[in-house]
């Protein structure tokens, strides 16, 4: 028994135990294209609108106000049906194949986009583009968490929004030089790129132990770290994981360590929304051609969405240093200041020339010569030509700071692991759901009352996202999970003793390895 001991419980020799991070870094690259082709395809009525709106559209193609409001609304009622479709699909056929499988209605849209000869093609193909969407956005962020370890999980995390944000930018590039049926048939390379890469890259190792395939997860595992890896550990803190985990009743959903993060996680999805992010970049280029810009409307797009990759990239690094709150108190302030300099212009400033009495009402004309016109009778390239520019460059570098990822961090730190997978996809729903109906009614107010109403509104919710912030948001940066569920559990404090929180929480904490693998687990949950 002496002689074996030491065997067992030898330390591993760096040759041993060093990861090698490349082939992990091949499985996360051939994922997030999934995210890049989510971006583009978002974004994609920004550039397309103002050209089916025109004058001297193909009459089968033109759109009205109607028409226009669908076609940017309805990806977003897509992305709802295909975030609920990927909650069924990563349980019954796993996290690659749910992300595989997400490039089917991507290639039929964008075909049925590319080849349009009516405007049902369009919204069909749109709708399609948004459940492939919701389908990436909510399988890929669990796949990439439950291959990475935690040296690399909080930098690969931040991967699949980076990379969506990089899709939009490219779109807005492609804009005002490529036709909008080429824009479609670009957009099928990433998802066809995707599906072969992934091919050849490993099931989740998670995902493999909880069917029982041990051995198939430890050659997962191997191939992810590098063949001197040792796998023991890592699979037995998942295991360990998995055996844990418990379902939950209606009635335990009623005390507080349950429905307080839920209904704070819904509610900030759905402020997230109402902030008006999702409309501001579909229309992006529709916005532009309304306010007077001193620039033309396609390259203020793309100057846009490289501010928004500048400032993901930011938000990134600054995550686990400043703190949740404080990035949100940020980014609440910029967005507000930013989003009432945009209602204060949009009152104050002239109404673009139409052909109907001069009234507070603005025409929604979307095409590309009317936002010439208006570019020209701003006259020089002044500070107020400017603003609104400057002021939507502000708004969205302080959502990418604030309320873009941390509303996706803090769902996944609040949420009890037992209700994360319901709670979740409800998450999901309202988000996606509010985006819909906010974005169908933004054509429409802009129509009836110019862009004023739509951004004071977002102005007001504003408010309501600072004042939320600093009333039902705890602070989480450097807490563990039991930490967490125990400040809903009291209410008061984070800090337990070790026996309430092992008489009160259930199963006790692991220790030494098993301890380090469950703060893991917490910093990987998808962001």
């Amino acid at each position: 028994m002496g002689e074996e001991t030491p065997l067992l419980n030898r330390r591993l020799t760096a040759t041993e135990s060093k990861i090698h991070n490349s082939k992990l870094f091949l499985a996360v690259f051939s994922a997030v294209l999934g995210n890049f082709s989510f971006g583009y395809s978002l974004v994609y009525s920004s550039p397309v609108l103002p050209r089916l709106t025109a004058p001297d559209a193909d009459p089968r193609l033109r759109m009205g106000t109607e028409q226009a409001a669908w076609f940017g609304s309805i990806y977003t009622l897509g992305a709802a049906a295909g975030g609920l479709g990927a909650m069924l699909l990563n349980d019954l056929i796993g996290r690659k194949l749910s992300i595989m499988t997400s490039a089917v209605p991507s290639t039929i849209g964008y075909m049925l986009m590319g080849g349009a000869v009516d405007i049902r093609m369009l919204l069909v193909g749109r709708f399609l583009t948004g459940v492939a969407g919701g389908m990436t956005a909510a399988s890929i962020p669990v796949y990439i968490s439950e291959i990475s370890h935690k040296a690399v999980r909080g930098a690969l995390g931040s991967c699949p929004q980076i990379t969506a944000v990089f899709g939009a930018l490219v779109l807005y590039a492609m804009g005002p030089a490529v036709p909008w049926r080429w824009l479609a048939v670009a957009g099928e390379v990433p998802a066809v790129l995707m599906v072969v890469l992934l091919a050849f890259m490993p099931s989740s190792p998670r995902r493999l132990l909880a069917l029982g395939r041990e051995q198939q997860a430890e050659r997962a595992l191997r191939w992810l770290r590098g063949r001197h890896y040792d796998t023991r550990t890592e699979l037995s803190a998942i295991q360990d994981s998995i055996d844990k985990q418990e379902k939950v009743t209606w009635s335990r959903l009623a005390t507080p360590i349950y429905y307080k993060p839920i209904l704070i996680s819904v509610v900030m999805r759905f402020l997230q929304q109402m902030t008006g992010i999702t409309p501001m970049l579909v229309y992006l280029e529709t916005i532009f051609s309304k306010s007077n810009v001193s620039l033309p409307p396609g390259y203020d797009a793309v100057i846009v969405g490289a501010v928004r990759l500048l400032s993901v990239v930011v938000a990134a690094s600054l995550m686990d240093r400043a703190g949740r709150k404080a990035l949100l108190y940020t980014s609440s302030l910029l967005m507000f200041l930013s989003a009432l300099t945009l209602t204060v212009n949009s009152h104050t400033a002239a109404p673009p020339p139409g052909p109907g009495p001069p009234n507070l009402t603005v025409s929604f004309d979307l095409s590309p010569h009317n936002a010439f016109g208006n570019t020209l009778d701003a006259g020089p390239q002044t500070a107020a030509g400017l603003t609104p520019l400057i002021s939507t460059m502000v708004f969205i570098f302080g959502y990418a700071m604030g309320w873009g990822p941390i509303t996706w961090l803090l769902m996944s730190e609040v949420l009890p692991l037992v209700t994360r997978g319901v709670a979740s996809g409800l998450c999901v729903t309202v988000s996606w759901l509010t985006a819909f109906a906010l974005t169908h009614a933004f054509s429409h107010l802009v129509d009836r009352y110019g862009l004023y109403v739509p951004y004071l509104g977002f102005t007001v919710v504003c408010v309501l996202c600072l004042l939320f912030t600093a009333v039902c948001i705890p602070e989480t940066r450097g807490r563990t999970l039991e930490e967490i569920e125990n400040y809903f559990r009291t209410g008061r404090t984070f800090t337990i003793s070790r026996s309430a929180s092992v008489a009160e929480s259930g199963p006790p904490a692991l220790e030494g390895e098993g301890e380090a693998a469950y703060g893991a687990l917490r910093k990987g949950l998808p962001e």
